[in-house]
């Protein structure tokens, strides 16, 4: 036996130990541990004898033996009254025998992602039956337009450039709109995970990933209504404003992830910033004062997606057109403007020019601090003025710490 069989055959038995240790913990009556582990390695022999002798059928004719095993099984089983007709180990089992089969041509690899997949998949039950059964129309919906988004247009979409300064591809447009329609819908599940009554930390944390600016109208709404929220409501903007920072950061990363390094770390200061402070109002809040977590709203919406992919575009144009005619100081002025409500549309307009070879990386961090601080600004403006006098004051200070230690990057960086 060579070296790379007894690997494959070492993988093949962990599997099936581990699958089945799964399925024995929760009393599966077709196959625990030791018939799992004898179904790897049968998967596994069969692999190897089908490449010995040359005959794929040998594969097929084990699959169907297997099946067969498993309906007298299931038909035995079905004669007791406590028989459990869920076909999630017959399925498992399956999946085993074709993975270790398939091991027996050296892709180690991918089985063993596959095959710790399907363990950490049999394992969850409880938590995602429960996430399931919290899921409704509105949450179904989100969950086909994200995958009509994704998975049926983008692929359609032509891969090329066109336009004025051949900036615009549909493409690479509507990646973008999936990536932040993605990262909004991870926001949108993580409230729907946690629950709307986990408090002042996840209020903050949820509305940085949905939406930092929806997140202070909402609150500086509430503020208005109930002075007295005043602390939670400020604490909730600023780690809101923090987390939208970090989101930006993601997106960098994504995007372009070979210059990240060099953009990056000037935008951990107002983040680092907002995050310190949030947390020492965290500290002086009342545990009697934590509020709901606002329902949001559907980041999926198809009419949102289109509206964003016009935006981008619009911005892409934007930015190309400023470094022509304007140069650096046309770019800090769409910069600007275009974070006033939206810092994700300059963010990945930036970023995309980086990783084109259209913009230096040392210095289109810049930009994106520069869209950042005018993001806090129009911010503090609508909690200033739905909020009233009493929060106006409180996020001024906060975000004036920030918008300085912002300004201070820009300035000696």
């Amino acid at each position: 036996m060579s070296h790379e069989e007894l690997m494959g055959l070492i993988i093949a038995l962990g599997l099936g130990l581990l699958t089945g240790l799964q399925r024995e913990t929760v009393k599966s009556s077709i196959a625990g541990i030791r018939t799992f582990t004898l179904i790897a390695l049968m998967g596994y022999l069969t692999g190897l004898l089908a490449t010995w002798w040359n005959s794929p059928w040998i594969i097929a004719a084990g699959l169907l033996s297997l099946t067969l095993l498993l309906l007298i099984a299931n038909y035995i089983q079905g004669k007791q009254n406590s028989f459990d007709v869920g076909q999630t180990t017959e399925v498992a089992v399956l999946v085993i025998f074709l993975l270790t089969a398939y091991l027996s041509q050296g892709h180690q690899a991918f089985v063993i992602v596959v095959g710790g997949l399907v363990a950490v998949l049999l394992y969850l039950k409880k938590p995602l039956s429960a996430f399931a059964s919290k899921l409704g129309e509105k949450d179904l919906r989100a969950i086909f337009q994200f995958v009509a988004i994704s998975l049926i247009v983008l692929p359609v979409l032509p891969n090329e450039t066109f336009g004025p300064y051949r900036v615009w591809n549909p493409r690479e447009i509507w990646l973008m709109v999936v990536l932040i329609v993605g990262l909004g819908l991870a926001g949108y599940f993580a409230h729907k995970w946690m629950g709307k009554t986990r408090g002042t930390l996840a209020a903050g944390l949820l509305g940085g990933l949905i939406s930092s600016t929806a997140t202070t109208i909402s609150y500086a709404r509430r503020c208005k209504e109930t002075p007295g929220l005043a602390l939670v409501a400020v604490f909730v903007i600023a780690m809101a404003s923090a987390v939208a920072f970090i989101r930006v950061i993601v997106e960098i990363g994504i995007v372009s992830s070979a210059s990240a390094m060099q953009m990056v770390p000037p935008l951990l200061i107002p983040a680092a910033i907002l995050f310190g402070m949030g947390w020492w109002l965290f500290r002086h809040i009342r545990s009697d004062e934590s509020p709901e977590v606002p329902e949001p709203s559907n980041p999926a919406e198809l009419g949102s997606a289109f509206t964003f992919a016009a935006l981008y575009a619009l911005v892409l144009l934007a930015v190309a057109f400023a470094k022509d005619y304007f140069g650096q100081t046309g770019l800090y002025a769409v910069s600007f403007l275009s974070g006033l409500t939206d810092m994700d549309a300059i963010t990945l307009s930036i970023s995309n020019s980086v990783n084109q070879g259209r913009m230096e990386a040392g210095g289109a961090w810049k930009y994106i601090m520069v869209a950042g601080l005018a993001n806090l600004i129009f911010k503090g403006v609508l909690a200033a003025f739905i909020g009233g006098k009493v929060l106006a004051k409180k996020v001024a200070v906060v975000f004036g710490v920030a918008m300085i230690g912002g300004v201070v990057a820009l300035l000696f960086l």
